[in-house]
């Protein structure tokens, strides 16, 4: 496990671009049972609250889950793609205002969403998006389990904690260039 610690903050010492970033930064879905130290979700949350919004409405808000009991119930939520809480050591969940802004609402709520994620990855830690808008019984479990307003938007969980798994890093000669086009849809070139 320490050596596991050790590796992924090796990998992040080395980093000196945000493409590496990008590169390193994977879905991680087991965690050892390391707590996670404040100052680290404090690092989260602050670059959370960094992301753009539309119009600057800033209409997510963030519950931060520590609570064992709350994290595994979290696990639950959906029949498959939850699964990772139940080693998550913490969990972020992001919530929405839809009324502050006319459609961006969950764009808004993503973006922060991956502010979190690569925040995460820089700082050591694993982490994985859980989608809960509009998922199975997922958003009124994670309302109840929550207390969250009727009148707010819950988007997504995210799952965190020290990695437990390792996950190769994206290969740049695999990445799909097909899915790049210049000028014109139908010009496709690629690179």
């Amino acid at each position: 496990m320490q050596f596991l610690l050790y590796l992924c903050t090796l990998i992040w010492m080395i980093m000196d671009s945000f493409e590496q970033l990008c590169q390193h930064r994977r879905s991680i879905r087991k965690y050892t049972a390391q707590p996670i130290e404040q100052a680290k979700i404090d690092y989260l949350l602050r670059c959370a609250l960094m992301s753009p919004s539309a119009k600057r409405t800033c209409p997510w808000e963030f519950i931060v889950v520590r609570n064992e009991a709350k994290l595994r119930a979290l696990s639950g939520c959906k029949t498959y793609g939850a699964q990772m809480f139940d080693t998550a050591t913490a969990g972020i969940i992001i919530v929405l205002d839809s009324t502050l802004c006319d459609n961006t609402w969950m764009a808004d709520g993503a973006i922060a969403a991956e502010h979190i994620l690569l925040a995460a990855a820089e700082q050591g830690l694993g982490a994985c998006w859980c989608h809960v808008h509009e998922r199975e019984d997922a958003p009124d479990l994670v309302r109840g389990l929550f207390g969250i307003p009727a009148d707010k938007e819950v988007l997504c969980a995210i799952a965190l904690g020290y990695p437990d798994e390792t996950r190769q890093n994206y290969d740049l000669d695999k990445l799909k260039y097909e899915k790049i086009h210049n000028e014109t849809y139908s010009c496709n070139n690629g690179r």
